[in-house]
């Protein structure tokens, strides 16, 4: 296949930036997006040309590093990661916008690479479990019924990649939180903490600069792992619960 890149070019946080078109054929529709790209940034390399900056990892679809947008949707046309997409999901002679996240709390760093670090902040508020929950029983001999842990395990499937923030119309990081709140509400591991996480996660992710949640439900639809609105209603009542109990203390 022969394409057309228009790709956005950004030296660092303070560059205004802006889109660079960049012709590049034989693409084979077996390459995945990231296998593309590669190969666009060997050409650009053998011309003594600055690299297409862009972030990845494991390549596998579960880090979430390869948070690019593409064509108006967050890992493009495929509800999946950008590494996990295929170039056969496009036609000879098109051309494919490619831009990095674009939110407040997710920063350019260079090119397609932003800072998404206050993911990393909101977990560290209380994305976690600090108490001692062993004892007799053991904590993994403790008995739940499986409908529980079923929606723990699919909460906790979010890989944290952002596509949530960038397909929101608001920004908004209420998926994502959500699902690390619901993970450990839901088992009893994480009961001693539940009040104090819902408060202080999302005290967090209102001091990182993302937006409200308005219900749209686009979150939902572009989540490479299908985490389920559902999760925010709970993180809700979790919060809210939370609230009322510390003013009546």
């Amino acid at each position: 296949m022969n394409l057309t890149l228009k790709i956005w070019r950004q030296k660092n946080n303070s560059d205004k930036g802006g889109f660079k078109d960049y012709k590049l054929g034989g693409v084979s529709e077996d390459m995945s997006f990231l296998e593309m790209l590669d190969v666009l940034n060997e050409e650009l390399s053998g011309k003594g040309e600055d690299p297409v900056h862009f972030d990845h990892d494991c390549r596998e679809g579960i880090c979430g590093m390869c948070s690019l947008y593409i064509n108006g949707k967050p890992h493009g046309p495929q509800q999946t990661t950008t590494c996990q997409l295929h170039m056969r999901s496009f036609h000879d002679g098109e051309t494919i916008t490619i831009e990095p996240w674009r939110a407040k709390a997710f920063p350019v760093l260079k090119d397609l690479v932003t800072d998404r670090s206050a993911f990393d902040r909101i977990i560290q508020a209380g994305g976690y479990v600090s108490v001692n929950t062993g004892g007799v029983p053991d904590a993994n001999e403790i008995p739940i019924p499986k409908t529980i842990a079923d929606m723990a395990m699919d909460a906790a499937q979010c890989i944290g990649c952002g596509a949530c923030v960038a397909a929101c119309k608001n920004a908004s990081a209420m998926l994502f939180t959500s699902a690390k709140v619901s993970q450990l509400a839901l088992l009893p591991q994480g009961q001693v903490e539940r009040k104090t996480r819902a408060e202080k996660m999302v005290a967090q992710m209102d001091a990182e600069g993302f937006g409200a949640c308005t219900n749209t439900g686009a979150c939902e639809a572009e989540c490479p792992k299908g985490i389920s609105i559902t999760n925010i209603a709970r993180m809700n009542r979790e919060y809210f619960s939370a609230v009322v109990s510390s003013q009546n203390v």
